[in-house]
């Protein structure tokens, strides 16, 4: 099981036990550690807490499971975690989510089902699915020009701005923040900027709120100068 909860491994062993699981290992490994402990242990099944990396676990455990494609992952949600963003899980081609949410039996049900080596999608995830006129689209690559793009917007360039610095069209820079939001699971430059520390893709301090044209706005109104005394 991946989770960050370290705190609470003995208490979710004991529960797995009692489910029918065994010879459970813990983990709290990231990214290129986390690739390499799966394939020393070669794990019958691996759980990943929904909110190992916030907002941007499902596009990391799909970018996983590209890398190892005849392993089984399911994602667990111990708590409130967003139907919206839970639902890329499965369009990543991660094959269940289960969460708490669903109630208790329900969750102990699927846990038991995963094991066995069946799939559990929990219903409010499949109803996010299915509730749309067009099927959502998996997350795609982060390449390097996706990259370059968040980077300048985590420093509060605007679209043309973008466009400028990296001598594309304003319309290229859309359609790059377009896949950028899909994959990450993200709706505005804020929540980008918390995705792309998650990611490590920009570091703390490399984060700087001054593009070229930078204005206040509203600008400061100017206050009259005040008449000296005659």
């Amino acid at each position: 099981m991946v989770s960050r909860d370290t705190k609470n491994y003995s208490t979710y062993q004991k529960k797995l036990e009692t489910l029918g699981y065994s010879n459970i290992t813990f983990t709290a490994v990231e990214r290129d550690a986390l690739y390499f402990r799966i394939v020393d242990t070669k794990p019958n099944l691996v759980l990943v807490e929904a909110n190992f990396y916030e907002c941007c676990t499902p596009f990391i455990i799909g970018e996983l499971l590209q890398q190892l494609p005849n392993t089984k992952i399911a994602a667990v949600s111990i708590g409130k975690y967003p139907c919206e963003t839970a639902m890329y899980f499965i369009l990543n081609g991660i094959e269940s989510y289960l969460t708490t949410c669903d109630g208790f039996d329900v969750f102990y049900q699927g846990l038991v089902a995963v094991r066995k080596g069946g799939e559990y999608v929990s219903p409010d995830v499949l109803e996010r699915i299915e509730m749309r006129r067009e099927y959502p689209m998996p997350a795609g690559k982060i390449t390097e020009r996706h990259k370059q793009v968040i980077r300048l917007v985590c420093c509060g360039y605007k679209d043309k701005d973008v466009a400028e610095t990296l001598a594309i069209s304003r319309k290229t820079v859309t359609n790059h923040k377009t896949e950028i939001f899909t994959s990450l699971n993200v709706t505005s430059p804020i929540e980008l900027v918390r995705a792309a520390l998650t990611l490590g893709i920009v570091k703390q301090e490399e984060i700087y709120f001054y593009p070229d044209d930078l204005a206040l706005n509203p600008k400061p109104v100017k206050k009259k100068a005040s008449m000296p005394f005659s």
